[in-house]
């Protein structure tokens, strides 16, 4: 059975940070199966757009400006909020959950309405048992990514 987990946090618009997958289990890789952002001010009261991204690159992908092309880009999701109840939440996110994480990977949020307020997010992932070879591979191919 596979086992998931969920990391979370507030990050400053704007601001990356590091989610840490060096020093786990060796024999097993890691596959972001969720992605999502929330506002942390002015719930309701303000409209918000907020962007995220994270990648395997060496630096963090500007969520305002993701390309597709880029194969260290492992997700990026758009939430825009607003107030005007005529119009609801639209929440869009694109995961390559094929993209066997082994390494530490990053996540940059941006406030793209001009507020720059904190976002919450929350990233959901599953742990993937490999075999030596298997697990090779994956340290490779993001290695790969990451020093490319």
């Amino acid at each position: 059975m596979n086992k998931e987990f969920v990391m979370r946090g507030q990050t400053p618009s704007g601001e990356t940070e590091i989610l840490n997958f060096s020093g786990y289990k060796p024999g097993y890789a890691y596959r972001i199966i969720e992605f999502q952002l929330y506002p942390s001010t002015s719930i309701g009261s303000d409209d918000n757009e907020f962007t995220g991204t994270i990648t395997a690159g060496k630096t963090a992908v500007t969520p305002t400006d993701p390309n597709f092309n880029d194969e260290g880009l492992i997700a990026t999701c758009i939430m825009d909020h607003n107030r005007n109840s005529n119009y609801g939440p639209e929440i869009l996110t694109v995961i390559n959950d094929t993209f066997l994480i082994t390494q530490d990977i990053i996540l940059m949020v941006q406030d793209a309405g001009g507020s720059n307020n904190p976002i919450n997010w929350q990233c959901r992932f599953v742990a993937e048992k490999m075999s030596g070879s298997e697990e090779a591979v994956a340290n490779f191919k993001q290695f790969t990514i990451f020093d490319g």
